[in-house]
């Protein structure tokens, strides 16, 4: 009888040579790389576009750079507060510093108001009418990088510092009697926003190892055990970076930190659930097997197909995201991708290696045994037989339960689940990048002291241009009959082109609210509507918006488009590879459907605890498509492993027995799994970065909520009510016989 493939591959990552073979290929190759190739961290790019040149934001955004040269740039914020009132000292510093950036302009400076060339009495003027509070503009070219504004900045605070002789950046915004200064606007932002992420990949890396390593040595009380999967991912970790690395470098993909952040936690998270799942079938082969390479074999045979399934939907659903149009979310599919892939080669050949050279001992000092060694082992020592231990107690009790009452456990699940979906419905979502930054954050700060002196629109006006074809067009009073518009500039023409005109609009709201971004296509309508009653032509080809507030809008429109594109190929992907797997048209649909009513509720969990206990307003917008994308594919890993047990099983004992013996056998590694897989991204949480702290929280209840009763209690359930027809359309010889 000729040998499958699977006993021929794994009879030779075990072999007592090929074993060395394998763990030096993987050490020599991921030395190579790391040498030869850039690490992954050395080619992050933190400020690259999210729109594509066709968002009409980003066509407003060259056209008044190109037009509307002193309308254009990369505005940073410089707030000088005192709260008992700005003293004449303190605008002489105001002018001290507009000398200065005059005399000595910053990298990439193009412009700055000359304030000090006002006299007092008119620099007053600007002075925000409670006294306490001026704003002075810096300008930085639109192609600046980032660690040159972070540069300029730095250049900012020091000259600051030596106009007031002490720093009035370290100053409380609520003193009195004292200047306070914080850079703020779209140039601050951006650097603060860079700044979160600083050195976030390192300490996140250095958390979630410290996590996984605790967790494993509480689950299974093994040093070398719990070593052994983080082995396996360091290894997968190491040879990534400097593959993504090279492919950043060649510009063939773009990485940022909040990239490398979320990968970092799924493939640690990920990848110990997949040595997890190989491991657990080998010790369970080691009890009953002497032979410790043929109990690798066998377990290799059991545990691959299910390992290299999951990976695959895992891989496929996050390559998915390549078709999206937003740069966020396109620039996660490659490294996410491929971190499980590598991932899913170290699981089926470094993490076997490991173990056959390990053997029982990896498992020290609970070393599995067969009760013939166990036997022997005693009588040399004199001592009697160790008693057998039973299954798992609250797994052979959750088995009991999904059979015996299968229909109370399918409405109680039905009855949470969709209580938590309905409550999901109630989510806000913002995309104001302001309310991801920790309070204190210099840039939020300033913009605090803004909206409380002047009207809040001052951080980031939008700029609105339309062509008059040459006729009189009065856009200037139809802007002002907005409710959220403060103020509208006069008209400004453009370089080449007289016709163009720019008005720069200031709201009198927050403008990276959702309020100020739903005014956006009204701000186009009252454009519009004013070109055509001027009897301008072909008007909607007529008007523009750019600034932050219509970004922000054209990033809420993209999102929602992907969303609707991408939601239902991972789905379709995903049913498709089930069917394959399975060959059953209803356990596809209800694997499918199960993990899908997980995920709503998971989101509506985790927007009673983000809103409720938390206090926030509102979830970032990116968040439901990111947590799908997780959820759906890592909730299908559990389901494939559980049902992978059950569908092996009923081929020798009855269909209920299977399921009981299904869940009883993966109960186990399956919860240790999702604790682990839920704790990693739990650590997420422990950043200061709001879009990663609720990212985090929501797919760890997601897994939680997988592990916990999806896999355990309501699956089997629908297993067993289906019973034959669960295997539909595939023609399933039955197996008769008493059910224990």
């Amino acid at each position: 009888m000729k040998k499958s493939i699977l006993t021929t591959f794994s009879s030779y990552m075990t072999g007592r040579v090929s074993r060395w073979v394998v763990i030096g290929i993987w050490v020599v190759l991921t030395a190579a790389l790391t040498i030869a190739w850039p690490a992954v961290n050395d080619s992050e790019v933190n400020n690259a576009p999210n729109l594509s040149e066709n968002s009409p934001s980003v066509e407003a955004d060259k056209l008044v750079k190109k037009q509307f040269p002193n309308s254009s740039g990369i505005p940073a914020l410089l707030t000088w507060h005192n709260e008992s009132g700005l003293t004449e000292e303190d605008l002489n510093a105001v002018q001290q510093m507009a000398e200065h950036l005059e005399k000595d302009p910053l990298e990439d400076q193009s412009s700055t108001p000359p304030l000090h060339k006002m006299p007092v009495s008119a620099l007053q003027q600007m002075v925000s009418k409670d006294g306490t509070t001026l704003v002075q503009p810096i300008f930085f070219q639109e192609s600046v990088d980032t660690e040159v504004l972070k540069g300029n900045i730095d250049d900012i605070k020091e000259q600051v510092k030596k106009q007031v002789s002490y720093n009035p950046f370290n100053v409380s915004i609520d003193e009195n009697n004292k200047l306070s200064t914080r850079v703020t606007g779209p140039a601050g932002i951006q650097v603060d926003a860079t700044g979160l992420f600083e050195g976030a990949d390192v300490s996140l890396l250095i958390a979630t190892v410290v996590l996984v390593l605790v967790l494993l040595l509480i689950i299974y009380r093994s040093p070398i055990l719990a070593i052994i999967p983080l082995i396996g991912v360091g290894f997968a970790y190491m040879l990534l970076s400097p593959i993504l690395g090279f492919l950043a470098d060649k510009g063939w993909i773009t990485v940022d930190a909040q990239s490398i952040s979320i990968m970092t936690v799924l493939l640690f998270g990920a990848g110990t659930d997949y040595c997890l799942f190989l491991i657990s079938h080998y010790r369970d082969e080691l009890l009953k097997v002497n032979d410790k390479r043929k109990a690798l074999i066998h377990a290799f045979k059991d545990a691959s197909g299910a390992i290299a399934m999951s990976g695959i939907t895992v891989v496929i659903s996050l390559l998915v995201l390549i078709v999206a149009e937003y740069g966020a979310y396109h620039r996660f599919a490659i490294p996410f991708s491929l971190s499980i892939f590598i991932m899913g080669i170290a699981s089926l050949t470094l993490i076997p290696a490991l173990l056959s050279v390990m053997g029982r001992g990896s498992f020290y000092p609970f070393i599995p045994r067969t009760p013939e060694m166990e036997k022997e082992r005693a009588e040399k020592k004199g001592k009697p037989v160790p008693a057998k231990k039973g299954k798992s107690r609250f797994g052979t009790w959750v088995g009991n339960i999904v059979t015996t009452k299968p229909w109370t456990i399918i409405i109680a699940c039905v009855i949470f689940f969709g209580a938590m979906s309905v409550y999901s419905s109630q989510i806000k979502y913002t995309y104001d990048v302001l309310s991801s930054f920790p309070e204190d954050m210099p840039s939020r700060e300033g913009f605090k002291v803004i909206s409380d002196a002047y009207s809040p629109g001052e951080l980031a006006p939008a700029q609105v241009v339309i062509d008059t074809e040459g006729k009189s067009v009065d856009l200037e009073k139809e802007l002002k009959k907005h409710d959220l518009v403060s103020t509208v500039s006069n008209p400004q023409s453009g370089a080449d082109n007289d016709d163009l005109k720019v008005y720069d609009v200031k709201f009198n709201v927050n403008p990276y609210s959702t309020k100020a971004m739903e005014a956006i296509p009204e701000l186009r309508d009252a454009a519009e509507n004013a070109l055509a009653e001027a009897n301008v032509p072909s008007v909607k080809s007529k008007v523009w918006i750019g600034g932050q507030t219509a970004t922000q809008y054209d990033t809420m429109v993209t999102s929602n488009k992907d969303n609707d594109l991408i939601v239902p190929l991972i789905i379709v992907f995903i049913s498709i590879l089930l069917l394959a797997y399975l060959r059953s048209i209803v356990a596809m649909l209800y694997l499918v459907g199960t993990v899908i009513l997980s995920y709503s509720a998971a989101l509506g969990l985790g927007w009673l605890i983000i809103h409720n206990v938390m206090g926030a307003d509102a979830i970032q917008g990116a968040i439901p498509l990111y947590a799908f994308v997780f959820l759906v594919a890592l909730g299908e890993d559990y389901n494939i492993f559980m049902i992978s047990s059950i569908w092996k099983k009923k081929n020798y004992m009855p269909l209920k027995q299977a399921i009981k013996e299904g869940v009883s056998e993966t109960s186990g590694v399956i919860t240790s799994a999702g604790i682990i897989l839920a704790a990693t991204f739990a650590v997420l949480a422990t950043l200061p970065i709001q879009v990663l702290v609720q990212f985090g929280i929501i797919t760890a209840l997601g897994i939680l909520l997988d592990t916990f009763i999806v896999r355990p209690f309501l699956v089997p359930a629908i297993t067993t009510v289906c019973g034959r027809f669960a295997f539909w359309p595939a023609k399933v010889k039955m197996v008769k016989g008493k059910e224990n």
